[in-house]
């Protein structure tokens, strides 16, 4: 079968763009041409690292060589990007999260099915060898019937290295949206759709002070609760208790431990595309599983773009759909909403589970 190929053009140069073109290159269905940013000098510089040539937004907007707009912004700019690539008649793959809001994300949901193009969003790490492993074994029956289990993130939060750390005590972010898609998008993988939601969220500290580069000591304001702790109930039965936070100085956790009717799986960081996966049957020791999938030996940020560009091509649904991100949105938006406290907040959406890959293989299909 001949691999599709699309041109791409990146909007947003900065720190994740290098991970993203350093990953495309491993994928024949990408082929990178152009960059842009705001700051033109900041994609000029991205540019001749990459053999790329640099425009302005609007430009590349336009540009008819495109077929697909990589949105690498910041979280606020995430939606209107997504907008004007859908409205200049191109397909868009998106930074996580999908919006600030399901309000403000859904007319990108409407749009994109008004002109038959394709929206996909970040994280696509659920597709790779850890996360694509685990659901062949919940689907084997390994641990039985899963009945629930635990997701944590937690951190004291990234102003101790990040230069300009503002954004992420912004709307749009803080842990839940900065982090909390990774965890849910890789629950929703393996368990289906979210039913409802129960949380409670706190703001410990109002002021942060940054603590690397050129604004060392500088006190920024937090907008956003900086610890979440929750319960989702999914519709195919599991509850899993997630927790995250900004406000953890020490700590040592599982990522993700899952607990079923015959045993339990320990899962690692789902930032990332590989990692230690184990298995405990009821009445033995956890074990190592040994990967059943490629696409855990790198950080594969791209893989999600590539199986978009394949499913096009196959007129199939992609599996870091918009459909899923629009989704888990809605789980990140109750999980910090006051009413969740008092009662359990059901969701209005609801998507596919995304189909598990193929197999392992030196160049695995990504049908």
């Amino acid at each position: 079968m001949q691999t599709s190929r699309m041109r791409v053009g990146i909007i947003g140069t900065g720190n994740i763009s290098s991970a993203y073109l350093r990953a495309s290159e491993r994928f024949p269905q990408i082929a990178m041409v152009a960059c842009a940013d705001l700051r033109l000098e900041l994609a000029r510089k991205r540019a001749a690292e990459f053999s790329l040539r640099a425009e302005d937004v609007e430009a590349l907007l336009q540009d008819a060589e495109i077929d697909v707009v990589l949105n690498l912004t910041t979280p606020a700019s995430h939606v209107p990007i997504n907008l004007a690539a859908l409205q200049a008649g191109k397909h868009v793959y998106s930074e996580k999260p999908f919006g600030t809001s399901l309000a403000q994300a859904r007319p990108v949901i409407d749009l994109a099915a008004n002109t038959g193009l394709r929206v996909g969003s970040a994280p696509d790490t659920f597709l790779g060898a850890a996360y694509q492993t685990a659901r062949k074994l919940i689907d084997d029956g390994a641990i039985g019937q899963p009945l629930g289990g635990w997701a944590f993130f937690l951190s004291s939060g990234p102003e101790s290295w990040h230069p300009n750390p503002d954004f992420f005590y912004q709307p749009g972010a803080g842990p839940v949206f900065d982090m909390g898609p990774y965890y849910v998008t890789a629950l929703v993988s393996l368990f289906g759709p979210v039913r409802n939601v129960f949380s409670i969220a706190r703001t410990a500290g109002i002021e942060r002070v940054i603590g690397s580069g050129a604004r060392q000591g500088e006190s920024f304001t937090t907008e956003v609760p900086t610890t979440v702790l929750g319960l989702l109930q999914f519709a195919s039965g599991p509850v899993i208790h997630v927790g995250m936070s900004f406000d953890a100085p020490l700590h040592e956790y599982v990522p993700i431990r899952l607990y079923g009717s015959e045993g339990a799986l320990e899962l690692p960081d789902p930032n990332w595309f590989g990692g230690n996966v184990r298995l405990a049957r009821k009445g033995q020791n956890w074990k190592d599983v040994s990967p059943s999938h490629a696409y855990g030996d790198f950080n594969y940020r791209s893989l999600g773009l590539a199986e978009m560009i394949t499913s096009i091509g196959q007129g199939r649904l992609h599996r870091a759909s918009g459909e899923l991100a629009f989704h888990v949105l809605e789980v990140l938006e109750k999980l910090t909403l006051p009413e969740a406290e008092s009662s359990p907040v059901p969701l209005s959406t609801t998507c596919s589970q995304p189909r598990p890959l193929s197999g392992y293989s030196e160049r695995p299909s990504l049908a």
